[in-house]
């Protein structure tokens, strides 16, 4: 699926920018944050990956509320949440859509509860991720945060906007990963300026919908992360309790984002509840050769150079890696951050690659080391897995800077070319069985 053009709905006289994506006998509007928008969200592969696996189960729906994004600015003094609640209305008939499953993910949940309360005629079916009713705790409340961690939170969240602040709280398990944290500063620009972004996200916490869970009768599903702190799994609990009909299921996982972590799993839930059915996995096997790439002391590196230039440095690596994956027919399967995960159809083609992109960094004043190795992996969509990525990965942590290395069934599927190799003798690789005859190229 293209990515989709990004269109404008009228809500009196403002404008709410939205895309739909796929085609099917239902609709699905996707509700995102109070921050988000639809066009810097497919610079980010899982996100979009995720959004396309939904188009896949019907025609989506997602728009940017109006005071984030590329739609206009709330213009009333005092917003409501009746008022984001009408760019549901607006954006859907704009689309001619008349009937929906809604999606509402973290602080979206109260709002799409609303909706569906409100609207019933416009709602199919109900969806509601990592979420609550309210989510901060009061007298006959004891989920959710206090108002001192909220008044934390926001304080944090205004002075670190725009720079991949907060990272940690909605995303854990990449909270590490500068690539993923240079888009989200990007997105975080690109959504909201910190001052709006701010006053926002204090409408978010200052919601509740309790009263209206008992007059939702649309069908429902609750699903929450167990190990998401912020939100934590109670607040879905009490939805699924308070719903007539919910169900509730609780997840593995700590992210707040449906596109990290095991999103699969989330998606798969979504889909047999909006479906009836699952889809099969899609698991091919097939022979591939599989490198992976690190930049040598890219940690004392980024601290010597600070945020800015690093950022430069990162985005230079990038583009020319992603040159030369292009060049040399390969396949980018996942970016690290300082490295790339990626595979190609030949050998040959795989060393020519690592040797070109070596080089070329090496102009730029970048050091990596290479790993590669050959063998059967497993395709899932855009990821991979399999013994083989996991040899690779062990070879190139034995890599020194400047170096490729690559196991001896890279170098016998190579065998009468004008490639070179030095024997680099048996080695134990971490946590794979046997001893494993390395070389490097020459």
């Amino acid at each position: 699926m293209a990515t989709p053009e990004t269109r404008y709905a009228r809500c009196g006289d403002d404008y709410i920018a939205y895309q739909t994506l796929g085609e099917g006998d239902r609709d699905i509007v996707f509700m995102s944050a109070w921050f988000s928008h639809v066009d810097g969200r497919w610079e980010e592969p899982r996100f979009a990956a995720m959004l396309r696996r939904l188009a896949a189960m019907g025609r989506l729906i997602v728009f940017d509320k109006r005071g984030s994004g590329a739609s206009d600015p709330l213009q009333v003094a005092d917003p409501t949440w009746e008022d984001w609640a009408d760019d549901i209305r607006a954006v859907m008939d704009a689309a001619g859509s008349q009937r929906a499953v809604v999606v509402g993910v973290g602080d979206s949940g109260p709002l799409a509860c609303l909706f569906a309360a409100t609207q019933p005629q416009r709602v199919q079916s109900l969806v509601l991720i990592n979420t609550g009713a309210k989510l901060t705790r009061a007298p006959d409340y004891p989920l959710g945060l206090e108002q001192d961690e909220v008044d934390v939170f926001l304080k944090r969240t205004k002075e670190t906007w725009g720079t991949g602040g907060v990272a940690d709280v909605f995303s854990p398990s990449v909270a590490n990963d500068e690539r993923y944290k240079q888009w989200w500063a990007r997105y975080q620009r690109m959504s909201a300026s910190p001052g709006r972004s701010t006053a926002m996200a204090r409408l978010v916490f200052g919601v509740d919908v309790r009263h209206v869970l008992s007059t939702i009768h649309v069908p429902t599903l609750v699903l929450h992360r167990k190990d998401f702190q912020f939100f934590p799994v109670g607040l879905g609990r009490y939805l699924g309790d308070h719903i007539a009909g919910a169900k509730f299921i609780e997840l593995q996982g700590a992210d707040g984002f449906v596109y990290l972590g095991d999103t699969d799993a989330v998606l798969s839930e979504i889909e047999e509840f909006t479906t009836g059915s699952r889809r099969a996995q899609d698991v091919d096997r097939v022979l591939a050769t599989v490198l992976l790439t690190d930049m040598v002391g890219s940690t004392n590196t980024a601290v010597r150079l600070g945020d800015h230039r690093w950022r430069e440095v990162l985005d230079t690596h990038d583009e020319i890696v992603r040159s030369q994956l292009a060049s040399f027919r390969g396949r980018l399967h996942r970016a690290t951050g300082d490295g790339v995960l990626a595979t190609f159809d030949g050998p040959a083609r795989g060393i020519r690659c690592a040797q070109a992109i070596r080089d070329r960094l090496r102009a730029a004043d970048i050091e990596i080391r290479c790993g590669l190795h050959a063998g059967e992996i497993e395709l899932r969509g855009d990821e991979i897995g399999g013994i083989a990525v996991h040899i690779a990965a062990r070879i190139e942590a034995e890599a020194t800077a400047g170096e490729i290395l690559c196991s001896s069934t890279v170098k016998e599927l190579v065998t009468g070319s004008d490639l070179a190799f030095a024997d680099r003798g048996r080695r134990q690789l971490k946590g794979v069985p046997q001893d494993w005859q390395i070389y490097a190229v020459e």
